[in-house]
């Protein structure tokens, strides 16, 4: 399988556009089963996840072009019928926001069969509360060897759920389902991400009628129909964030574009905090870094607006190098450490003790032979090998490709000495959401 090579200790210069957002455009894509209507995606990310859940889509009945216009990359997906409403777990296993198509299969059709993800390396992250919603509205659930079987003969109807906690993959699927359930549906303890708006957005452009998306109370009043519609899929938060800690780590200056600021404030805050310096700019974020040592500064990760999960192994290798000691405290996956002992292979000074992970900033990095453990993980490696001495080298970058388009392009342009080697694919790479 393939691996990312980096030689550190050049400084980042020069601009990084911000591609559309993952954890959108898989829940968009599924969208596309609820109308039989053709649904054009402009700003679609090119990436692993998208590819499978193509695969996924296909096998269902839509057809889904993927095409390369003068402004930039789209995805065009039809679905005029379900052929099939049974997900295998060969294609749900690849990727866990797959899952999510049920939620549409029931709307549209009745009934579906579709695999139970199964676990992940950073936590077991339950389908539970997406089975309860959809057993609110009316659909009948049974386990059996691994799959669920989902029925609503009569159609789905609206109901009030309550979800026990903020889930945002629960959220997504009860608005996906709730859109064609007669009467009106109200989801409370709902997640306030952007990327929740971005599904509601794109869900009352093809006829739905969704309020209060981005508070903790969304109300869905239900539609026999949906129709075709155009949108653009927002801006990668996590890959902002992410370029913007790269930035804070090797120096320079980096302009992110094709991206808003105010998505990634709790961490541009923490940039600041520091010693980098942050300009927000009306369609991006400007990150500067002088050279001058970088200060310990603690984290917590949280729901949105709070600091972002996804974002957490990529501030932890930014702490490597600060003058001080660091607390970071995972509040959302538990397990989300594993790539503490990757970094220490670097060097890192890191203590993990159940939910909090310590670390201790060191002098300098030394590059080193690692391996990834999940999407985040791998490119929190990547950004400690931009000041590590000598050269570093990633293994299992299969998990890189799920959420990060041309990385390496993107950090070349800038200056990064950073290449891929080309290996044979890996039979049984697993994939997560």
């Amino acid at each position: 399988m393939d691996r990312i090579a980096i030689v550190g200790g050049a400084r980042l210069n020069g601009s990084i556009p911000i591609s559309g957002a993952k954890n959108s455009a898989i829940k968009l894509m599924a969208a596309s089963l609820l109308t039989d209507e053709p649904l054009r995606l402009t700003n679609m990310p090119r990436l692993a996840d998208t590819r499978f859940l193509g695969h996924l889509l296909t096998r269902l009945g839509t057809m889904v072009d993927d095409r390369d216009t003068e402004t930039g990359p789209e995805t065009i997906l039809h679905t005029p019928e379900i052929v099939s409403s049974f997900a295998p777990y060969d294609l749900v296993r690849q990727m866990r926001a797959s899952f999510n198509v049920l939620g549409p299969l029931i709307a549209r059709t009745g009934h579906a069969k579709v695999s139970l993800p199964g676990g992940c390396t950073i936590g077991a992250r339950p389908v539970d509360l997406h089975l309860q919603a959809l057993e609110a509205l009316g659909a009948k659930i049974d386990l059996h060897e691994g799959y669920v079987y989902a029925t609503a003969p009569r159609g789905l109807q609206g109901a009030e759920i309550t979800f026990p906690f903020v889930s945002v993959g629960a959220t997504e699927h009860a608005m996906l389902a709730a859109v064609l359930a007669k009467g009106v549906t109200t989801l409370k303890v709902s997640a306030c991400e952007p990327e929740i708006i971005d599904l509601a957005d794109c869900l009352n452009k093809m006829g739905a009628r969704v309020e209060g998306a981005g508070t903790p109370t969304i109300t869905i009043t239900g539609v026999d129909k949906l129709h075709g519609t155009t949108h653009a899929v927002i801006t990668d938060r996590i890959e902002a964030g992410t370029y913007a800690v790269a930035a804070a780590m090797a120096g320079g200056e980096v302009r992110l574009t094709n991206t808003r600021a105010d998505l990634i404030e709790a961490l541009l805050q923490k940039i600041e905090e520091a010693g980098a310096e942050v300009e927000r700019l009306n369609d991006g974020v400007i990150i500067r870094r002088n050279g001058a040592r970088l200060k310990a500064v603690d984290v917590d990760t949280g729901v949105y607006p709070g600091f972002a999960t996804d974002l957490q192994a990529q501030f932890m290798a930014l702490m490597t190098l600060a003058d001080g000691e660091s607390v970071i405290r995972e509040t959302i996956f538990e397990n989300r450490f594993m790539h503490a002992p990757e970094l220490a292979r670097l060097g890192a000074d890191i203590t993990v003790s159940g939910g909090e992970a310590r670390v201790k900033g060191v002098e300098k990095l030394e590059g080193a032979q690692v391996m990834a453990t999940d999407l985040r993980a791998s490119v929190s490696l990547v950004i400690a090998g931009l000041v590590a001495s000598g050269e570093t080298v990633v293994g299992r970058v299969y998990h890189l490709d799920r959420g990060f388009e041309r990385l390496e392009e993107k950090l070349g342009a800038c200056g990064a000495n950073v290449r891929r080697i080309k290996g044979e694919p890996s039979a049984d790479a697993d994939f997560e959401d």
